[in-house]
């Protein structure tokens, strides 16, 4: 078994957001500071009726008609930022690998919902035997790894992590363990998740979760601003190919960055409700800052959860001024792109990997006037160069699951 490693090296990364297709897209898009939500066709008639959906996305055209028939969207973005994240990381054909020793770990927070309404309906309507024998196969959480094993034909472990809105972030956690433990030497791991269908627009809306600004679609979510009054849902996927840094040299990859500590933790606190104090939050960061053999001062930014709903932005920033006694700049990227559930978390990692290649941080979409109880320096309006050797990013979710990642520059 390889020797065991303490860091991992992100060599390559595939993202499917709001902005674009391509980390290219999605980072020039988050740096315009204007966010991605429209009207949406599809929830016409709900109280909301606004998201931020990935623009031309043509499973058929993107992924292959030869699979396109049996993928959920989630499932077909996730396959497509597969395959950017390997040719990214130049892993070449599946000759020149050994299989067994890749894994995938992709996160989903609840698989999908965008067909059940029709199935359901058949089921009311008394006609079970016309429901599709496709449905639970499309529509389950794990099948983003698997149909990620299926086309990239790798056939390590394999499998789905769902801690709600955390669950982009734990898949890279435990990816990285799994090279830690020498069980594979590359992972493709991060998250898939399609939220702008009926079903999980009203049951967020009825939840409180949502922003209510149908009205203004494009100023509707703003984190850590007085005037937040919630998210918009979104969509979106991102992997990143993470690897044994000894494997990465031995075949001349040049890392984008390190992914050098992961921490995660439970509130137990409420089903839904973050800690007010955000002590779940803190510890998972002070964790991920353990593991990484960080202090909070060697952090130069931070990609917060920020969700643009009141409980949350409150709870964050009071877990973040608890273990940064000076926090250092805070983004938060669900201003432009909107909540993308399972996916968030990842999209937000690989934001925070590019954040540090290029030492500049994506402003906040839609911040004017930080709400005064949340003491941190937002970026905002345009977007901040500055030297960067290391960034965390933090992941909440329902159940109060949290999730925190260190990266460093490579």
């Amino acid at each position: 078994m390889p020797g065991q490693c303490r860091e991992a090296a992100v060599t390559g990364l595939g993202v499917i957001t709001p902005a674009g297709i391509g980390a290219r897209a999605t980072w020039d898009g988050l740096l315009t500071g204007r966010s991605t939500a429209a009207r949406d066709p599809e929830l016409a008639g709900l109280p909301v009726d606004i998201s931020c959906r990935v623009p031309d996305f043509d499973t058929a055209a993107l992924v292959g008609r030869k699979t396109a028939w049996r993928l959920d969207r989630f499932v077909a973005m996730a396959v497509l930022a597969a395959r950017h994240a390997v040719a990214d990381a130049g892993l070449g054909s599946p000759a020149d690998r050994d299989p067994a020793r890749i894994g995938v770990v992709m996160g989903t927070g609840t698989g999908s919902m965008e067909r059940y309404a029709g199935e359901f309906a058949k089921l009311a309507a008394g006609r079970p035997l016309d429901i599709s024998p496709l449905a639970i196969t499309r529509s389950v959480p794990n099948m983003a790894a698997a149909e990620i094993a299926l086309d990239l034909a790798v056939t390590g472990p394999n499998f789905a992590v769902s801690t709600a809105c955390a669950s982009g972030s734990s898949a890279l956690g435990i990816a990285r363990d799994l090279l830690r433990a020498g069980t594979c030497d590359i992972v493709l791991a991060g998250g898939a998740e399609s939220a702008c269908h009926a079903i999980p627009a009203a049951c967020f809306h009825r939840m409180g979760a949502l922003s209510r600004r149908s009205e203004d679609p494009a100023g509707a979510c703003r984190p850590f601003d007085a005037r937040r009054d919630g998210f918009v849902l979104s969509e979106g996927a991102a992997v990143l190919v993470l690897e044994r840094p000894a494997h990465a040299q031995a075949r001349g990859a040049r890392p984008r960055a390190q992914l050098a500590g992961y921490g995660a933790s439970c509130d137990a606190y409420h089903y839904a409700a973050p800690d007010p104090d955000g002590r779940g939050a803190a510890a998972a960061l002070t964790a991920a800052l353990a593991d990484a053999g960080a202090a909070p001062g060697d952090i130069d930014h931070i990609n917060a959860h920020g969700t643009g709903t009141r409980r949350n932005d409150l709870a964050e920033a009071k877990a973040l001024r608890s273990v940064f006694p000076e926090p250092p700049a805070v983004t938060s990227l669900k201003g432009a792109l909107g909540h993308a559930i399972g996916a968030a978390g990842a999209i937000e990692a690989a934001v925070t990997v590019l954040s540090l290649q290029r030492d500049t941080i994506p402003p906040t979409a839609n911040h004017e006037d930080t709400d005064l109880a949340i003491d941190l320096d937002i970026v905002a309006k345009v977007p901040r160069t500055t030297a960067q050797s290391a960034a965390a990013s933090l992941s909440m979710g329902f159940g109060g699951q949290n999730a925190a990642l260190v990266f460093r520059s490579a």
